[in-house]
């Protein structure tokens, strides 16, 4: 008798407690893309590298030109010059190959600074967000949410307003 009573009460109490639930959700990825603290931080890493990419583009040019010199040129080469050419190539190729792999861990590096700074910005504005508008749960990275639940457009407007 007293299960019965119990399973009575609480699909009430359950849909009661479901109405009042106020949940939204945030996009991190349109955070990333969409907010100015993000653009700023994309044009800042943008410039920092610069440079290095361009290098990193010449050693590129250089290093296929030599090794077109060195097919097309290979059959008329005296053997101790085209092993000084092939010394040469292989030389350049892994100094290439070492920059460029520094180049993309100092970028990945800078850009999870920058993304770390940007994620910390916005959970306290998703933070003020959920205690201004009186929300139960904020929910990021989800396989499926209704658009009606996004507040992701609030929260980079308070990132805007530099809340």
């Amino acid at each position: 008798m007293l299960l019965v009573a119990l399973m009575a009460v609480l699909p009430m109490s359950y849909a009661s407690a479901s109405e009042t639930l106020k949940v939204g959700y945030v996009n991190t990825q349109r955070i990333f893309r969409d907010a100015p603290a993000a653009v700023r931080a994309a044009k800042k890493i943008e410039a920092e590298f610069s440079k290095r990419d361009q290098d990193l583009q010449r050693l590129a040019k250089q290093l296929q030109s030599l090794q077109e010199s060195l097919e097309k040129n290979a059959v008329t080469m005296s053997e101790s010059e085209r092993r000084a050419k092939e010394k040469d190539l292989n030389d350049l190729s892994r100094e290439f190959q070492r920059k460029q792999r520094e180049f993309r861990e100092d970028l990945n590096l800078r850009q999870n600074e920058e993304n770390a700074a940007i994620i910390e910005k916005a959970n306290k504005a998703i933070k003020q967000l959920a205690e201004s508008e009186k929300y139960d749960l904020i929910l990021q990275d989800v396989v499926w949410v209704s658009p009606r639940l996004d507040v992701t457009d609030k929260v980079i407007k308070a990132l805007s307003e530099g809340k």
